[in-house]
């Protein structure tokens, strides 16, 4: 007869695959900043403006009218043919069966990545890069190689040979984000076009994350309303998926709500995944999301503009420093700059917060090769700017003092 097993049960513990999994340094930072009076955060990806009247005036009276029920799980009728309305006008003829309303850009990239990757697969991803893009594969069981962007003379480029021999047959899918968070880097309309013909002959799936294509201030900017896409080139039904938000165009973040422009073959599929994983996105919110799609096209003109001279400013500021090497990017709202100490960012950025009271992110939270680098969001007004410099110039002042 057997004896039975008394041993103690092992802790529960979440499997490997999560417990792997990187956590925020973002957020531990400004963990570090709880209890620190004063301090300034620049280390969030959002402004410090509300979202505008006219989309909030929007929920409200959708609330009112009892906006409150599930929807479809693609979304509802309205804001899937505002979206496809939007899209067909900056990047060509999109129709709203190409067009998914998802709870938050983050949400749209899980969906994404669930859509075609599984245990075993590659995944390539062009780094420095927020974790999310990195970190999702993984969750599927994927197995993620990177592909580092350099830093010169010219600020954070490409090199795109490397980038095509990463792309190798057994490659399942490109995750790439461009504008790029933290850098601000862009792809160029030649890149995208290389990237996607050599994507064609290996059958490589593209979710390309497009969420700042707004903000943009390359030299053709005058002439486009957003960054370069690779909806621009592709045909709607390849295996190319564009994910976006409305968080920063429209100043949403906190409202979670995002779209993909997907193949129409993936739809009925991805409303299987949208059910399991949210069900659909608020009914009002998306109401919300048909005013800033509708109407606000004058203020993320205006925004665009704001941005652009927090981003001169703020360079020139930091430029004048002693050891800050810093270059203007030509897109989404960071600057990703070195400066002395950041060969240990992490350390620097906590320092920062203790003793100057000025919250960065450090450029490790974005991957190894982001080390060397902190992350600044210049999304506010220039005297705000102004205050965090101050503080830079003091620290690294007294610490070179010591």
């Amino acid at each position: 007869m057997t004896e039975p097993d008394f041993r103690k049960p092992s802790a529960p513990d979440a499997r490997d695959a999560v417990r792997a999994l990187r956590p925020s340094q973002i957020r531990e930072v400004a963990n570090a900043g709880f209890g620190v009076e004063n301090v300034l955060p620049f280390w969030f990806g959002e402004s410090d403006r509300v979202t505008p009247q006219f989309i909030r005036d929007a929920a409200s009276a959708a609330l009112a009218d009892g906006a409150t029920f599930y929807t479809h799980n693609l979304g509802i009728a309205p804001l899937r043919a505002a979206l496809a309305s939007y899209v067909s006008a900056l990047h060509g003829a999109t129709s709203a069966g190409h067009v998914a309303v998802t709870s938050a850009g983050v949400n749209a990239l899980m969906l994404a990545a669930q859509l075609v990757v599984g245990a075993g697969d590659r995944v390539v991803a062009v780094t420095p890069l927020w974790p999310n893009l990195v970190e999702i594969p993984k969750i599927l069981g994927a197995h993620v190689d990177t592909v580092a962007l350099d830093y010169g003379t010219q600020g954070w480029t490409l090199d795109l040979d490397r980038l095509l021999a990463a792309l190798t047959p057994d490659t399942k899918l490109l995750m790439i984000n461009s504008p790029n968070n933290p850098t601000g880097w862009v792809m160029t309309r030649e890149q995208q076009r290389s990237v996607l013909e050599h994507c064609r002959r290996h059958g490589i799936w593209i979710v390309a994350d497009e969420v700042y294509e707004r903000l943009y201030y390359g030299d053709d900017a005058g002439s486009t309303r957003a960054a370069p896409s690779f909806l621009d080139l592709a045909a709607r039904d390849e295996r190319v998926i564009c994910v976006n938000s409305f968080s920063k165009a429209w100043l949403m973040t906190g409202w979670r709500l995002g779209w993909i422009v997907a193949p129409a073959a993936l739809m009925d599929d991805l409303g299987k995944l949208v059910e399991y994983n949210t069900s659909c996105a608020p009914s009002f919110v998306q109401q919300a999301g048909v005013a800033a799609v509708e109407q606000g096209g004058r203020f993320t003109q205006q925004l665009v503009a704001d941005l652009k001279a927090s981003r001169d400013h703020l360079v020139q500021a930091l430029s004048a420093m002693p050891g800050v090497d810093v270059k203007a990017p030509a897109g989404a709202m960071y600057l990703f700059f070195s400066l002395p100490g950041a060969a240990k960012s992490l350390d620097l950025c906590k320092a920062l917060v203790r003793e100057a009271g000025l919250g960065l992110a450090p450029g490790s939270a974005f991957g190894p090769e982001g080390e060397g680098f902190v992350r600044w969001c210049y999304a506010c007004d220039t005297a705000r700017l102004d205050a965090g410099v101050e503080r830079l110039q003091r620290y690294l002042g007294e610490c070179g003092a010591r």
